[in-house]
């Protein structure tokens, strides 16, 4: 379901900071934000500054790589969910295929639809699916 585009950010976090919640290098968060996969919504001089809601959408992108999927796709799904508002990735209700190369897969209550080059598209069968879930890094 999108959300109202007048949302506002939460916190602030270093990129050292908001990468240990994420569970990847603070430069990893750094390269993210300057390659347009997460926003540092507080901040964009140096040191650029992020939201609790970048870390959020940071954490997405971690476990979408994680799984497979390329960079390209992840940049095509955020183009593909500008409805959803500043941090669209943690809004939306998001899976992925099981079985060969991952696939995006948005799940909405009218249904399940896959991300082609094409843009969305609904599945011909049932797909095995992965979702994704909102998890914070733990320290060890």
């Amino acid at each position: 379901m999108p959300v109202p585009t007048n949302a506002r950010s939460h916190g602030s976090f270093l990129a050292a900071e908001a990468g240990e919640l994420a569970g990847v290098a603070g430069t990893t968060i750094g390269q993210w934000a300057r390659r347009g996969l997460i926003r540092s919504s507080v901040s964009e001089d140096d040191p650029r500054v992020y939201s609790v809601e970048d870390v959020a959408e940071a954490v997405v992108v971690r476990a979408l790589l994680e799984r497979g999927v390329r960079h390209a796709d992840v940049h095509r799904l955020i183009s593909r969910l500008s409805s959803y508002g500043h941090w669209p990735l943690s809004q939306a209700a998001l899976a992925t295929t099981s079985d060969g190369r991952p696939l995006i897969v948005l799940r909405e209550d009218e249904g399940d639809w896959v991300l082609t080059a094409r843009g969305w598209q609904r599945p011909a069968a049932p797909l095995a699916l992965r979702d994704v879930r909102l998890r914070l890094h733990r320290a060890s």
